[in-house]
């Protein structure tokens, strides 16, 4: 046999930053993370694209931002803004991706220069996305500016967009440069934009992190009515629970494991069959309900300990079900999601459930039965008394 053997690693590192007013002219952070990466003699270029919801809340964020770098002796800012739509209309339609990918080339970035992402999840992941495919990696700074996005998509290594009306089904996996939450950007988010970021603390709380739980149970009526330091805790200690497994398990999933997607295969398909009419967060609360009853009819979980979940995710105002979860017959469209986390994936099928709260459990087949009759029993749920029918 003639053949050379190649094998090598590559090491990664980015720092998340906590903080507030991140363009005032008296806070030095972002300033100070572009110092550490300076080059003699080589001024690098930083192109800025922005949710539109960012900026229509955000009126002076523009000029802000063109003081903040005007005479910066470590970069040069591109003063074209790239303004794309916020939400996933952001990644399902190729012109943002195209029109991000033209501002590079129109502009000249190159690979050592800087991409920033300003907005919720599906912008940062369409940001990610198009910088990691322009000249094989431009180096991409995010600032995510909603719950979900701090705490969780805004501080891992995936990035993408819907293709072919499946979720993420074009993406890289590629880290940030750096990510700097800052919290006055959550001060103008709806009620419902709040609430369901609530639901991936949740979720990591659930596989990960019993004692986060009981914080979250403790602290649901807070969190509801927008206590700042509440929610600060929140994201921050999610986000470490986000970070600590991706630098310590699989972080670019090339085995069939996908601990963090918790309640996700049913709510992918759930986002797409409404027409992204259901936020990610709320799709991923009526999944983790879901996947939490399924898990105590299978013999994994105390049925007392499901039941206190989907009370819970109730108490924080989030859905747990849905007119199309109203799972009728093994050929419902949801159960097409099983198929699609597989592909996405690669090999073998694989879904975690709990066996108790703050310990997961990963099965490779569910009884579709079983999906069936906890899809019910959500619907019998009755929102006034936050208790569960008996019936299935």
């Amino acid at each position: 046999m003639n053949y050379i053997q190649q094998r090598f690693k590559v090491s990664f590192e980015y720092k998340v930053f906590f903080t507030e007013g991140l363009f005032s002219s008296k806070n030095p952070i972002f300033n100070e993370v572009l110092k550490e990466d300076h080059q003699e003699n080589y001024s690098k270029k930083i192109l800025f694209v922005i949710d539109d919801k960012i900026i229509e809340n955000f009126p002076d964020l523009d000029k802000q931002i063109d003081d903040y770098f005007e005479g910066n002796e470590y970069v040069q800012l591109i003063k074209e803004k790239i303004v794309v739509a916020g939400g996933e209309v952001s990644k399902n339609d190729t012109q943002y991706l195209e029109k991000v990918v033209d501002a590079v080339n129109r502009n000249r970035i190159d690979r050592h220069s800087y991409i920033v992402g300003i907005g919720g999840g599906s912008v940062l992941d369409l940001t990610g996305y198009a910088a990691a495919i322009s000249h094989r990696g431009i180096k991409v700074i995010r600032i995510p500016t909603t719950v979900l996005s701090q705490n969780d998509s805004g501080v891992g290594v995936k990035n993408g967009v819907n293709y072919k009306g499946k979720k993420n089904f074009l993406g890289t996996f590629a880290p940030p440069f750096a990510v700097f939450n800052d919290y006055e950007f959550l001060t103008t988010l709806e009620d419902r934009d709040w609430r369901s970021g609530i639901s991936e603390a949740v979720k990591v709380a659930l596989i990960k992190d019993k004692n986060f739980y009981q914080w979250l149970e403790d602290h649901a009526e807070d969190l509801v009515n927008r206590d700042k330091s509440s929610m600060e805790y929140l994201i921050k200690r999610c986000a470490e629970l986000h970070v600590e497994h991706i630098g310590g398990g699989d972080p670019f999933e090339f085995g069939s494991s996908r601990p963090l997607d918790f309640g996700h295969w049913s709510a992918h398909k759930l986002e797409q069959l409404s027409n992204f009419s259901v936020l990610h967060g709320e799709a991923v609360a009526m999944g983790i309900a879901l996947d939490s009853l399924y898990s105590a009819l299978a013999g994994l979980l105390p049925q007392q300990d499901a039941d206190k979940i989907v009370r819970l995710l109730s108490k924080m105002g989030l859905p747990v079900t849905h007119e199309l979860m109203h799972l009728d017959g093994i050929d419902h469209p949801i159960f097409l999601g099983l198929q699609e986390f597989r592909e996405h994936l690669g090999g073998q099928l694989t879904i975690m459930l709990l066996k108790e709260i703050g310990v997961g459990f990963e099965v490779h087949e569910l009884d579709l039965e079983l999906v069936m009759k906890a899809a019910q029993k959500l619907q019998n749920f009755n929102q006034s008394d936050l208790k569960l029918s008996a019936q299935c």
